[in-house]
């Protein structure tokens, strides 16, 4: 088995674990939307019926940490544990990340500022949208979007003689358990890993969340590490990404 580590700690104590500089980073920040995270969802309104009346979820925000995230400070700790480039060309490390559309600006500039100075931006396409209290608009949003961050060389790229788009289907993940409101697709996370790394390469979450990132990378033989300062979260995704480790073992 690879090495697999959650951390129940900020990224911003990295120094502590001493683990290895990585090939990816992968992450999905906070938004940091605040009161308006249920905003465009069912559970603002009771049985999500507005006529019922708005819920204990209104006006409130996923996460009660969301607002002690610091983007500038995330940025700086991608830029120190990207691996540096090699004088060859096809091996460059990158970070990925999943971002609400206009925070995509503010994640260039931050890049730019930390040495991560070049970027492809992502569009992660469902086939439904969260937006169903909004469904008497002519057009709701069906899409996620990302960024690849990588500093002057372009990052390892495993395409198989195959064009690859900036825009993916969101596949539905209907094999793991969801432990987090804002978890993304295993089926997904491994693409994205598959295209930016190798086996045995170094993959890094620094908001871990639920740990899907840590199962994809486990799932195809790279090394993981992740941290989630949430207890609850760290305990369910610790459970979680140990049993399906085990599941692939001895399936």
């Amino acid at each position: 088995m690879k090495d697999i580590e959650l951390f129940n700690d900020s990224f911003q104590n990295w120094k502590t674990y001493g683990i290895p500089k990585a090939q990816l980073i992968l992450s999905d920040p906070p938004y940091q939307l605040g009161n308006n995270a249920y905003a465009s969802n069912p559970k603002w309104y009771n049985d999500g019926d507005n006529r019922k009346g708005e819920s204990e979820y209104a006006k409130k925000q996923f996460f009660y940490n969301d607002n002690e995230f610091r983007p500038a400070e995330f940025m700086h700790f991608c830029s120190q544990m990207l691996m540096k480039e090699p004088k060859g060309t096809g091996k460059s490390p990158c970070m990925v990340l999943f971002c609400e559309f206009e925070q995509q600006f503010k994640y260039i500039e931050l890049g730019k500022k930390y040495g991560l100075n070049k970027y492809i931006n992502l569009v992660f396409r469902k086939d439904f949208s969260a937006q169903v209290l909004k469904a008497n608009m002519k057009i709701v949003g069906n899409c996620e979007y990302g960024l690849v961050l990588y500093r002057d060389k372009l990052p390892k790229f495993n395409n198989d003689g195959r064009m690859i788009f900036n825009c993916f289907d969101w596949v539905r993940d209907n094999d793991t358990p969801k432990i987090h409101e804002t978890q993304k697709p295993v089926p997904l996370l491994r693409r994205i890993i598959e295209i930016f790394t190798d086996k045995d390469d170094v993959v890094i979450d620094p908001c871990a969340g639920s740990g899907s990132s840590l199962l994809a990378a486990a799932q195809l033989g790279r090394r993981a590490y992740g941290f989630e300062v949430n207890r609850k979260f760290y305990s369910e995704s610790k459970k979680l990404v140990l049993s399906r480790i085990q599941k692939t073992i001895f399936a």
